[in-house]
């Protein structure tokens, strides 16, 4: 496909409460991983001049030595190149982040669980983004229960929303009956979990459930792949290369198609730190299968 026909709006748009995105957007993870602040930023302009108006970040998505862990080297977060590159914001560019997991330069990644760490978190993301309100705010759990329950720490969120400091909530990492235990404290415009057409398939449901209740789905590590995540299929790997050889594509565009193919509230955010990629990324938003080549993913 022409350059110059690449288009996140190609897949189609959904709503965030009353923000409306393409459902092609963006992850912004990798592109702390490159020592380049340039190079970020111009990843980041030229995914918007694309057509991309939702971007994924977190205040903890920072790599200190251009990696993903505690190491050496100036620490670069995603949030501070979001803002270096977009600021002054396009008005309908819409920037999710994420609360519940924190980063220490000396201690690494931490969960978040008071209402005071929470806060603090909101806070961090709304100053290294430079906005007044943010977007939406995901609360990403972690594996365990933690100290302090569910509805606590939803709850404070709300708070923050009521307060103006937030203009939409999000899960991440979620259960369905944890979608049911928040319900009645703020509405949840997303739901954000690992999921991809070889891995984590047990999420079908969820997925179908979230629709349903007029939620947005937006996968991550949905380009994993076989093997790259627990639960990975073989035989869907395999069918994913057959499909793509036979519509002439990459196997990561076939995972996005097939990812936007699921529901009219799924979204994607494939994330890189390659130029080349981000267009191939784009592109896929305009792949239509056919009904054959989502039997054979199934």
């Amino acid at each position: 496909m022409p350059t110059d026909e690449i288009s996140a709006a190609a897949a189609g748009s959904w709503t965030l409460g009353d923000r409306t995105v393409h459902r092609m957007g963006f992850g912004s993870m990798r592109i702390t991983a490159n020592p380049d602040r340039n190079h970020a930023i111009a990843l980041l302009r030229r995914a918007v001049e694309l057509g991309v108006n939702h971007i994924d970040t977190a205040a903890f998505y920072v790599s200190p030595g251009g990696t993903l862990r505690v190491g050496t080297g100036p620490a670069r977060y995603a949030t501070e190149l979001i803002r270096a590159a977009l600021a002054p914001y396009p008005e309908d560019l819409v920037v999710v982040t994420k609360v519940g997991f924190g980063y220490d330069p000396q201690a690494g990644f931490t969960e978040a669980y008071t209402p005071a760490q929470l806060r603090a978190q909101v806070e961090e993301n709304l100053r290294r983004l430079g906005r007044d309100q943010l977007d939406v705010v995901n609360l990403r759990l972690g594996r365990g229960p933690g100290p302090v329950p569910l509805v606590d720490r939803f709850g404070a969120l709300a708070e923050l929303r009521a307060a103006g400091l937030i203009r939409h909530l999000g899960l991440s990492n979620v259960r369905p009956e944890q979608l049911d235990e928040v319900a009645g404290i703020a509405p949840v415009v997303c739901v954000q979990n690992n999921y991809g057409v070889d891995a984590y398939r047990e999420q079908d449901a969820f997925v179908k459930l979230c629709g349903e209740r007029g939620i947005a789905y937006v996968p991550f590590f949905a380009l994993a792949g076989t093997g790259r995540e627990a639960g990975a299929s073989a035989e869907q790997g395999e069918a994913v290369e057959a499909v793509a050889r036979v519509h002439g594509v990459t196997p990561h565009q076939v995972r996005l198609a097939w990812t936007l193919h699921q529901g009219p509230h799924v979204l994607a955010i494939p994330g890189t730190s390659d130029p080349t990629h981000l267009e191939a990324n784009i592109a896929a938003a305009a792949l239509n299968l056919t009904e054959e080549d989502l039997t054979l993913l199934t």
